[in-house]
């Protein structure tokens, strides 16, 4: 059976204030990091041996991951820094380059590799794509989808021939330029001797570098456009609709946590929660321990994350509250996400609590 390989080793820059102290594999939907989907669906497809290359906060990565057995798989990691006076810092090595890596030191990569990066939710049925590329005799398959050509401004563009074999890539093109609307999904299967065209010990990516020189060689290598359901998190604003989506319940194999109370409202353990004094609208999922007073609203789609507080007359409208954060009462959160020290809006511009300017009054419901 094949092996997995996750890009993890990113800092999720685009991402930010969500990854100012967590890297983005990390991010939570439904309460669970996004990585965790991942590893729960290379387990249903077989693929149970995993190498994760890390690098920023790799800490929170590995303590929560441990060695995967949770989940029925063994996972490892290989960290990319370097020392600089004394002090050990990330440095990522690139996509490929933080492969080579792992190959050169241990050989881990001696069979079909699934490769993924950390911070997508896919449903992609890995085991018809991993017959598709041996049917084909493939160094190499990249997994594409269709867009629609307005948005092919937004991805690496992949061009093929009527069996899908690749000849070219565009980054980024407009649409009036765009050859294709083939887009990289960020997802490839490799052969072994794909790493042998990565130079040892230098940066080095997949998507920039070592595809082009694939293609240039020549080498049986091919996109394969296959229907799944790929919701990549790479901008704030993204974050904020994928959770919409999930928690209406457009996501497959994503359930909501808690009871089911009434239709569309989940609870955790112990809350408090007068229903009969609040006014509460689905889908929305109230974490445990949480505190809502008399007379605040929710309305739906909506996240509550546990020990958060909803002061009197506040209003939570189509937000996610992260764990322990306070609303302050008759304040209104529309279209946000909240955390106990700063919030975001639906568009990435970001408010910290403390911030004199800010018409909003939030914090930590800990204290």
């Amino acid at each position: 059976m094949a092996k997995g390989m996750i890009l993890a080793a990113g800092q999720g820059t685009r991402v930010r204030p969500l990854t100012t102290d967590l890297p983005k594999p990390m991010v939570p939907i439904l309460g669970k990091p996004v990585m965790e989907y991942l590893i729960e669906h290379l387990a249903r497809h077989g693929i149970t041996e995993i190498m994760v290359n890390v690098a920023w906060h790799h800490e929170k990565i590995e303590e929560y991951f441990g060695d995967g057995h949770r989940w029925g798989v063994e996972i490892g990691y290989a960290y990319e820094g370097v020392r600089e006076y004394g002090d050990i810092l990330p440095r990522p090595m690139g996509s490929a380059g933080g492969m080579r890596r792992i190959q050169d030191f241990g050989g881990f990569f001696d069979d079909t590799t699934l490769v993924l990066c950390g911070d997508a939710l896919i449903d992609l049925d890995i085991t018809a794509a991993l017959a598709e590329h041996k049917a084909k005799g493939a160094i190499a398959s990249l997994i594409a989808m269709d867009v629609p050509l307005a948005e092919v401004h937004a991805y690496g563009i992949v061009v093929a021939g009527p069996d899908g074999q690749i000849e070219s890539f565009q980054e980024k093109p407009k649409p009036a330029e765009a050859k294709s609307t083939l887009a990289s999904t960020g997802i490839y299967i490799f052969e072994p001797a794909v790493l042998g065209f990565v130079p040892p010990g230098k940066v080095y990516d997949i998507g920039s570098q070592l595809f082009p020189d694939l293609v240039a060689q020549g080498l049986p290598f091919y996109a394969q456009n296959r229907p799944f359901n790929w919701i990549d998190i790479g901008r704030v604003s993204d974050y904020w609709s994928v959770l919409q989506r999930v928690l209406s319940g457009e996501v497959a194999d994503m359930t909501m946590p808690g009871r089911q109370i009434k239709p569309g409202i989940w609870v955790g353990l112990n809350t408090s929660i007068p229903w009969d004094k609040v006014k509460i609208e689905g889908p929305v999922y109230i974490g445990s321990s949480v505190r809502i007073e008399p007379g605040a609203s929710i309305t739906g789609p909506a996240w509550i994350g546990h020990g958060s507080h909803i002061r009197t007359g506040a209003r939570v409208v189509r937000s996610i509250l992260f764990e322990y954060t306070r609303i302050a009462a008759d304040m209104r959160f529309s279209e946000m996400i909240v955390s106990p020290d700063y919030c975001v809006d639906r568009h990435g511009d970001t408010l910290y609590r403390g911030d004199d300017t800010a018409q909003l009054r939030w914090g930590d419901a800990r204290a």
